[in-house]
C-alpha cells in the first residue's frame, strides 16, 4: 500500500483559534443543522435521560435521608435533586460520550480533507461541537428538568447572579469537554485505533466528572486536587454546584474563574497536538 504525505504549508490555513466571524457562525449554524435532523435520537435520548434521573434521584435522596442533618456534603435534597436533574440535562449540552469523529477521520484518512480547508481542524470541529451543543440545550435540556421539577421539590435559585454565571459555566464547559475529547480523538494520529484511550475517558470522565455523585461527597483533599489538577470537574460537577447554590457567590466565581483557565489550558493543548500531529502525519492509500 502506498503512502502520500497529507502535510499543508502552514502558512495556506488560517490559525487553530482565528476565524473570520462569518465563518465561526456558519460553521456553528451548520453543527446545528447537523443534529437537528436527528429527531428520533434526539426523542430517544431525552426519555433515556429522564428514565436515569429517577434512579439517580433516588439513590442520592436516600444518601441525604440516611446522613447527618439529611445534608450530606453541604447539600440538602432540594439541591440535590436539582444537581440530578440539571445534570441529566446537561448530558448531551456538555457532550462527554460517543464523540469519535476525528479519530474516525484520522483512521480513514479523511483527515486530509480537513488538513487542506482553510480553516484549521480545531476550530472546524470546535464551531461545530458549538452548534451540536445548542442544538442539546434547545432540544434536551428542559425535558428532564420538567420531569424533575414535576415529582420533585427542586431548589430554586435565590441569587440574581445565579442563573446568568450558570450560563456562562455551561459555555465553558462545553468548550472544555471539547477540549478533552479533542486530544483523547487525537492520539489516534499516533495509535491509528483510539478506542482504548476513548474508553478510559468514558469510564474517567463520567466518575470524575461529577456525574454519578458529588464530587463533594469524596475527601475534601481529595476533591479540591481533582478540581486544581484535572479538568474534569469542571465538566459537570462545577455548573451543577454554581445552579444548586452550594456555595456563596464570591466560590462561585471562583469555580467558573477555574473553568475559564482550564478552558484556555486545553484549547491550548489541542492545537499543540494537533500541530505536532501534522509534522508526522502520513496517509495511508493509494
Amino acid at each position: 500500500m502506498s503512502q502520500r504525505d497529507a502535510s499543508v504549508p502552514t502558512n495556506s490555513r488560517i490559525s487553530p483559534f482565528r476565524a473570520s466571524t462569518a465563518t465561526f457562525g456558519a460553521l456553528i449554524r451548520s453543527g446545528f443543522r447537523r443534529y437537528a435532523t436527528y429527531r428520533q435520537a434526539t426523542i430517544a435520548g431525552t426519555f433515556t435521560n429522564v428514565v436515569f434521573g429517577f434512579l439517580r434521584c433516588y439513590v442520592l435522596l436516600a444518601v441525604a435521608e440516611g446522613a447527618v442533618g439529611q445534608r450530606p456534603a453541604g447539600y440538602d435534597a432540594g439541591q440535590l435533586a436539582l444537581y440530578v436533574w440539571v445534570g441529566q440535562g446537561l448530558l448531551s449540552v456538555i457532550g462527554i460520550w460517543g464523540w469519535t469523529e476525528l479519530a474516525d477521520r484520522i483512521r480513514s484518512g479523511d483527515i486530509a480533507a480537513d488538513l487542506l480547508r482553510p480553516i484549521a481542524p480545531v476550530t472546524g470541529f470546535l464551531a461545530a461541537d458549538l452548534g451540536r451543543a445548542l442544538h442539546g440545550m434547545m432540544t434536551r435540556f428542559g425535558p428532564p428538568l420538567l420531569a424533575g421539577a414535576l415529582f420533585f421539590p427542586l431548589h430554586t435559585p435565590a441569587r440574581w447572579q445565579t442563573v446568568p454565571l450558570f450560563a456562562v459555566s455551561v459555555t465553558l464547559a462545553v468548550v472544555i469537554c471539547f477540549g478533552c475529547r479533542y486530544v483523547v480523538n487525537a492520539t489516534a494520529y499516533w495509535l491509528q485505533d483510539a478506542r482504548g484511550p476513548i474508553t478510559l475517558w468514558t469510564l474517567g470522565s463520567g466518575v470524575l466528572g461529577g456525574l454519578y455523585f458529588p464530587l463533594r461527597l469524596l475527601p475534601e483533599e481529595v476533591a479540591v486536587t481533582l478540581w486544581v489538577a484535572t479538568p474534569l470537574p469542571s465538566l459537570l460537577q462545577t455548573p451543577l454546584d454554581v445552579i444548586a447554590e452550594r456555595d456563596g457567590p464570591a466560590l462561585q466565581a471562583g469555580l467558573v474563574g477555574l473553568q475559564v483557565v482550564w478552558a484556555v489550558v486545553m484549547l491550548a493543548l489541542a492545537g499543540l497536538v494537533q500541530r505536532r500531529a501534522e509534522r508526522r502525519l502520513v496517509v495511508q492509500g493509494g
